[in-house]
Formats: structure tokens, sequence, C-alpha cells
């Protein structure tokens, strides 16, 4: 499972920021694969950023749009997830996600899950 702390506080001002990390543990593979979800009220869980072990990176076409940066330390199995610019249509519970070696971004491909965070943007 993930043990995840949020930074920046739960409830953000429209136009500020927030940076959300999360720790693996009991992962015992070095190649792995590492996700942000998110799920706002009434909506399906979606994907949000991936980080896979050897930098690689990947931002959902529907969130985000640039504003979002996913970021981790491989050693650590950390993640954290940088959001900018934020607006409204962010408010969602975000999840830390893993998987063993290469993941598709959905929600399917990851098996590791640590507790959802609430984030609220307000206007």
């Amino acid at each position: 499972d993930f043990s995840c702390r949020r930074l920046g506080g739960g409830l953000v001002q429209s136009g500020g920021s927030l940076r959300l990390s999360c720790v693996a543990s009991g992962l015992t593979f070095d190649d792995y694969s590492m996700a942000w979800f998110r799920q706002a009220p009434g909506k399906e869980r979606e994907f949000v950023a991936q980080l896979t072990w050897n930098g690689g990176t990947m931002y959902s076409a529907d969130s985000g749009k640039g504003r979002f940066t996913i970021s981790g330390d491989n050693a650590k199995k950390t993640v954290d997830l940088r959001m900018d610019s934020l607006t409204p249509e962010d408010t969602a519970d975000y999840y830390c996600a893993a998987a063993k070696g290469w993941a598709t971004p959905d929600a399917e491909s990851y098996t590791y899950w640590g507790p959802g965070t609430l984030v609220t943007v307000s206007s």
C-alpha cells in the first residue's frame, strides 16, 4: 500500500497551486510505474499522470492540460504531483497508484492504490 500525504493544503483558491506526495510501501520490485488518478463526485475515476521507472511521463489530455507535473524518486519509490493554476474543475479525490513494470494510463493497469485525498478548489 501507499502512504500518502497532502502538501499545500486541501482547500485551494482558484489559480493557486498544490503539491501531493505519496510514498510507496511494500513494493519489492525495481521496475514499476506510478501514477495519479482523480475522481470527482458522481464521476468515474480518471487518469491524471504517469511516471515510469525510467523517467518517462504521460499526462491525460482531459486533465491537467499542461498545468500538472509528475515527478518522483525511484530509489525511495515516491511520486509527487505538482498542480498549478488550479480551477474548480480540478476538485476531486486524488489517488496515487503503482503497477509492476509497464502500465497503460488507466485504472485497470494499476493494482497498488493509496488512499484518496480530497482537493477542493474554490472560486
